[in-house]
This record gives structure tokens, C-alpha cells and sequence, in this order.
């Protein structure tokens, strides 16, 4: 079952209705002596997350490893490759 959002024109009350797709969409605010009149939000909902065989194993990665591999390639980027030291001994 899909959750809904709606807002109330009157109060400016915003809320989430958990209701079968059969349902008819709410008419009335949930605040207590408001009455207003609601609409309902588009949405665009919860996206999916895939897990199991068949999908690469690096969309999910941790936290940690993100910041390890972010570390690694900082470090790298930060030492001379081989064909700089090259360069720099043929210079002298």
C-alpha cells in the first residue's frame, strides 16, 4: 500500500495518508477543528534498491569503503607517477 501525501488549503497542514490504491483520495484535514479541505501532493515515492545476483556489487558500498577509496585515490593523485620522475632525471 502506497502513502500519500496531502495538504490542507485552509491550515496549510502537510501529512501522510497510508491507503490502498482503491481508496478514494481524503477531502477533509486531519487537524482537529480545522475541516479544511485537502489536495494530494505528487509524489515521486521511494526509490528502489536492488540487492542479491546479478547487480555489481560496488552499488551498494559502505560508508567506510567510500571514504578509504576516496583516501587512496587522494593519496595517489598526491605522489609523482613514474613517468614524471623519468622526466625530472632526464632534465639534469
Amino acid at each position: 500500500m502506497p502513502t500519500y501525501e496531502y495538504e490542507c488549503e485552509k491550515c496549510g497542514l502537510i501529512f501522510e495518508e497510508y491507503q490502498r490504491i482503491t481508496e478514494p483520495p481524503l477531502t477533509i484535514c486531519k487537524r482537529e477543528g480545522c475541516g479544511g479541505s485537502v489536495k494530494r501532493l505528487f509524489s515521486p515515492g521511494a526509490g528502489f534498491l536492488f540487492k542479491g545476483a546479478g547487480f555489481y556489487s560496488t552499488d551498494y558500498r559502505s560508508e567506510s569503503y567510500k571514504k578509504q577509496a576516496k583516501n587512496d585515490s587522494a593519496s595517489a593523485g598526491s605522489t609523482p607517477s613514474s613517468s614524471d620522475s623519468a622526466k625530472k632525471s632526464a632534465d639534469k
